[in-house]
């Protein structure tokens, strides 16, 4: 059956497998979340977590322990720390960038305010870390731990990359590596960690997380200049707006004659953005095959996702990461 004509979507499928663990996983996160002394912190948090994401972060987790045999309880606190980590990073990215909407609803920061947003989101940071401490693993720890360095790395390398046309190919890989890919790669790595299979089974769950968290950025990115606002929960042109260099403006970048970089230094280096520019950078973006070349980089990296998969267990679970990795590039024609 392929991905168009499934009733179901790959993550559905998951999630409907996984559904008990992941009823366990939202238990915890509604409890860790509480707070007894400041109201504010559910307040927030509730209005992120509540809002429908698709959990594909613990799901992963979920999903590599379930497939490596794993019968305990640790996967449960391990796939509720991905979601606060995941959930904190969504929290001060609004703030970075300004933004109106996540998900399809308005920002906490725009709701409450951006101190809220800052501090709810430290606030799940350090809940997630306290999660996996009670794993008692400290492998688990150290890979969590690094994911959250990475992250917030990449964000910083993002701030003074994403408006400087120098910006190359190499670097955007750097940032979106550090921004979405690392917690895809530790979210599949920690769940082959706690089931304590060989370090093969372990490196090919971190492949697959990784080449997958870059399909998925890269996606996103490529969405934002041709998506479904409804089923992006984004608008058209925000990266745009926002002046973020991404991989088909890099594209565009490179092919440009001296008038289109001249635009492009207008819009994104200096910010001076009129009335038809949006359409305007569509325009070079198609002159110069952005759009396909991007989405041609999307699905060698899905390829390479499913290809880490083939060190795995056969069965159900397997299957449909196979079948996630194409739906992510199936998001785009």
């Amino acid at each position: 059956m392929s991905l168009d004509d499934a009733s179901e979507k790959p993550h559905d499928r998951l999630a409907r497998v996984l559904a008990d663990d992941m009823g366990r996983v939202n238990d915890l996160i509604r409890t860790r979340m509480a707070s007894e002394h400041a109201p504010r912190i559910p307040e927030v948090t509730a209005h992120l977590v509540e809002a429908g994401g698709k959990r594909l972060r613990p799901m992963l987790t979920l999903a590599a322990a379930r497939m490596c045999g794993y019968s305990g309880e640790n996967h449960v606190k391990l796939a509720a720390t991905v979601e606060f980590i995941h959930t904190a990073t969504l929290l001060h990215d609004d703030v970075v960038d300004e933004s109106a909407q996540r998900r399809g609803r308005p920002t906490a920061n725009l709701l409450w305010d951006n101190k809220s947003s800052v501090l709810v989101g430290d606030y799940l940071f350090a809940r997630s870390f306290q999660l996996m401490v009670e794993t008692e693993s400290l492998r688990v720890m150290d890979i969590l731990s690094d994911a959250s360095a990475t992250i917030a790395e990449g964000e910083v390398l993002q701030l003074t990359a994403a408006q400087d046309l120098s910006t190359d190919e190499a670097i955007y890989l750097q940032v979106i590596r550090g921004k979405t890919a690392a917690l895809f790669a530790a979210a599949c790595e920690v769940g082959g960690v706690v089931a304590g299979v060989e370090e093969a089974k372990i490196a090919a769950l971190r492949a697959y997380g990784d080449a997958l968290g870059v399909s998925f950025q890269i996606v996103d990115d490529l969405l934002d200049y041709g998506g479904d606002t409804v089923a992006t929960g984004k608008n058209i042109g925000d990266d745009f707006r926002e002046r973020k260099l991404t991989l088909p403006v890099i594209k565009a970048v490179a092919r440009a004659d001296a008038e289109e970089r001249a635009f492009w230094e207008r819009v994104i280096e200096k910010g001076r953005q009129e009335d038809g520019d949006l359409e305007e950078a569509l325009s070079l973006l198609d002159r110069h095959n952005a759009m396909d070349d991007t989405r041609a980089e999307a699905l060698d990296w899905a390829s390479k996702a499913k290809s880490a998969l083939h060190e795995l267990p056969e069965g159900e679970i397997r299957d449909m990461l196979v079948d996630l990795a194409d739906f992510v590039v199936a998001r785009v024609h």
